[in-house]
């Protein structure tokens, strides 16, 4: 566990020492199952364990942080079983997203979730790293989230980057050993271009199969990390 950069001095320190936590934690730099020590973050960002333990607080409420069997916090490891459950949620969720983004989604949205999976295209192309299979999880999560922004409905949006933020955490395990679960910029334009001919049957039709694909593959992805072979996937 290292974090090489002191915090800048701008908003609060609790705020700012919660967002750093939380990117290094959504991005990876802290992965899944790293224990979170409160001397070694406050010298490593160059504050006081105060903000520091505040802001694992706030983790810890929004379900990125757990308390382990020895009393000490760690970062989250999504299992096999809370992977199902996400995406049984992510599925209800998106499918509501994708009808009603096809009665209000406007041209502008449309452009944009094009030149995302145009951007999506451009990477799978590129040499596998850890910062291009970053920069495809992050253009994954903008693309959904932009249909749910078209819909109009806050709550919708506010309950699907909920589920992201743990998306984001399995995806991390994931792609890490296996960088193919992010092929979909094909069902990308699947789900695209229903949404652009204003059809809700063919738009819930279309994000359905591809969740249920994305879920069999990151099901499986995951399976194999915890097997002994898992280090070759």
């Amino acid at each position: 566990m290292t974090l090489t950069n002191p915090l800048p001095r701008r908003a609060s320190l609790h705020e700012q020492t919660y967002q750093t936590l939380r990117t290094s934690i959504l991005s990876g730099e802290l992965p899944p199952g790293d224990r979170l020590v409160e001397t070694q973050l406050a010298t490593q960002l160059e504050v006081s364990r105060t903000p520091i333990r505040e802001a694992l607080r706030q983790l810890q409420r929004e379900g990125l942080v757990a308390v382990d069997s020895s009393g000490g916090l760690r970062v989250i490891s999504v299992s096999v079983s809370d992977a199902v459950h996400l995406y049984d949620c992510r599925i209800a969720l998106e499918e509501a997203a994708v009808r009603d983004a096809c009665l209000n989604a406007s041209d502008l949205t449309l452009d944009e979730l094009q030149q995302s999976i145009a951007q999506s295209e451009r990477a799978v192309q590129r040499e596998a790293s850890t910062l291009n299979t970053f920069e495809m999880l992050n253009l994954d999560y903008q693309f959904h989230r932009k249909i749910a922004e078209s819909t109009g409905n806050p709550w919708l949006t506010d309950l699907l980057d909920q589920v992201f933020d743990k998306m984001m955490l399995l995806r991390v395990q994931t792609t890490r050993h296996n960088p193919r679960v992010l092929e979909i910029c094909h069902e990308h334009r699947q789900i695209c271009g229903a949404i652009a001919s204003r059809d809700p049957a063919t738009a819930i039709a279309s994000i359905t199969e591809h969740l249920n694909a994305s879920k069999v593959r990151v099901v499986s992805a995951l399976e194999a990390l915890q097997t002994p072979q898992s280090v070759d996937v």
